[in-house]
């Protein structure tokens, strides 16, 4: 079922922001400022909301016995940790050295965890789309051996020669191609939100 009315607000959105982009003018950067404003706040209370709604999930689960017990639990803990720490009374929120320090003692060595995990899980699909010859996979495996060497952590001359080479790398290349999806999505969902809004395309299935 199509949504006309969020089509138009994500074209008006899109269109403000490019003429932003494209054009000089103070009340134009105010107006394209708020909007930017407005959906942060929208995406922060999409957050929350989440946030809430894996609470809710996890207190029924342990409410009614269902599920996994001990990861409802460790992850009602966790958030009630990390909401004492932030908003006790005379606590700085998030900058608090009580979050930092849940952040740099828990939360870092669980993504470094996960991260550990998906190396391996993309090791192992690597090998076998090579085993297959795939052509792409070749790509994958030189891009990935050439990232591995320039993140080598070298003193010298040489560490400062892969260092420089690894910010041209993020910042040029890998930085336009980012931003050529960037533009192909936006484009994408402009048109999309356009022949929605004009009532162009096949009926709805």
């Amino acid at each position: 079922m199509r949504h006309p009315g969020l089509a138009a607000l994500v074209l008006v959105v899109g269109l403000l922001l490019l003429a932003d982009a494209l054009v000089v003018n103070s009340s134009l950067a105010e107006l394209a400022d708020l909007v930017v404003r407005a959906a942060i706040l929208v995406a922060a209370g999409a957050a929350l909301a989440g946030v809430a709604s894996l609470a809710l999930r996890r207190g029924g689960d342990l409410w009614r016995r269902r599920g996994d017990p001990v990861g409802a639990v460790l992850v009602i803990g966790g958030m009630a940790a990390v909401l004492v720490a932030g908003l006790r009374p005379g606590g700085e929120g998030a900058a608090d050295p009580a979050v930092g320090w849940m952040v740099a003692a828990l939360i870092v060595p669980i993504g470094a965890s996960l991260f550990g995990l998906l190396f391996v899980s993309t090791l192992a699909a690597s090998r076998r789309s090579v085993a297959a010859r795939r052509p792409e996979a070749y790509v994958l495996v030189g891009v990935a051996m050439v990232t591995l060497v320039l993140l080598l952590p070298l003193g010298g001359t040489v560490g400062a020669w892969l260092a420089d080479a690894a910010s041209w790398t993020l910042l040029v290349p890998i930085g336009a191609v980012l931003r050529g999806l960037l533009i192909g999505i936006a484009l994408v969902a402009a048109v999309v939100a356009a022949r929605t809004v004009l009532g162009i395309g096949g009926a709805d299935e």
